[in-house]
């Protein structure tokens, strides 16, 4: 099933997601559909099972060199604030860093945001760790830190401008328009799981249409989870079709941080 003039080529009217002040470079606006087949093709037929093939998955080739996949669990490198870092932000982070490590762990960074008005579930607040690390060490240091607190004012920025009534909340139609102003043009089956995961009223499960609506920091969280994942599929989209190839083990540790994170 494909949907007219959804993927994640849309040019958004805002900076690019996640970095502030940045220039943009439009990331491929296919002509057609995203991710639907050129006209006149086939529809793709996986090849049979071979005997002796092996447990599934088992058989594929690694990772080209090219493209390696990163150790989820590697060590997070020591990092400095950039130049210029505002000052109360240095001090934050030094406060949240009671052991003097260098680094923060979840707790403290759950806690450094809340001296904002920045108030996160943990999982949230390791989603936000992973994307800037992209390791499940669940530690962040000064530059990581400075990229989450800038980021996040960026999206509150975003979620306030879509709350068009102003009800802390954000409906399926404005949450559509805010991933759009981001760069990313889901179809309406995605935007509606979205919605139904992230709506607090219905525990995760499918809500009413009248009340199907989404928090600040739920919002954070979706957009964490479109945002990394479509950021790791345009790594191995490396045409711009809307189609990528994934070996099995490559799928699982592409899939898996987003999850266990």
């Amino acid at each position: 099933m494909s949907y007219p003039n959804y993927g994640y080529g849309a040019p958004p009217a805002q900076p690019p997601y996640g970095a502030p002040n940045a220039p943009y470079a439009p990331y491929g606006a296919p002509a057609a559909p995203y991710g639907a087949a050129p006209v006149g093709d086939k529809p793709h037929k996986p090849p049979k099972d071979q005997a002796g093939a092996g447990a599934y998955g088992a058989a594929v080739p690694p990772p080209t060199a090219s493209m390696p996949f990163a150790n989820p669990f590697a060590a997070l490198m020591p990092s400095q604030f950039p130049p210029g870092t505002d000052p109360n932000l240095v001090s934050c982070f030094q406060m949240a860093d009671q052991d003097r490590s260098g680094f923060i762990d979840d707790k403290e960074l759950q806690r450094a945001l809340s001296t904002y008005n920045q108030s996160f579930s943990i999982r949230t607040v390791h989603l936000l760790m992973y994307m800037f690390t992209y390791i499940n060490t669940r530690k962040i240091g000064p530059k990581e830190f400075t990229s989450v607190f800038y980021s996040l004012q960026n999206w509150r920025a975003i979620f306030e401008r879509f709350d068009r009534d102003r009800s802390g909340k954000i409906d399926a139609n404005e949450l559509r328009d805010a991933l759009l102003s981001l760069g990313f043009a889901v179809s309406p089956m995605v935007l509606d799981l979205l919605v139904s995961k992230y709506d607090k009223s219905s525990g995760g499960g499918k809500a009413t249409a009248a009340i199907k609506a989404i928090e600040y920091d739920n919002f954070i969280e979706c957009c964490l989870i479109v945002k990394g994942l479509t950021e790791k599929f345009k790594e191995r989209d490396t045409m711009y079709s809307g189609s990528a190839s994934f070996t099995y083990d490559g799928f699982m540790l592409t899939v898996l941080p987003f999850l266990i994170a």
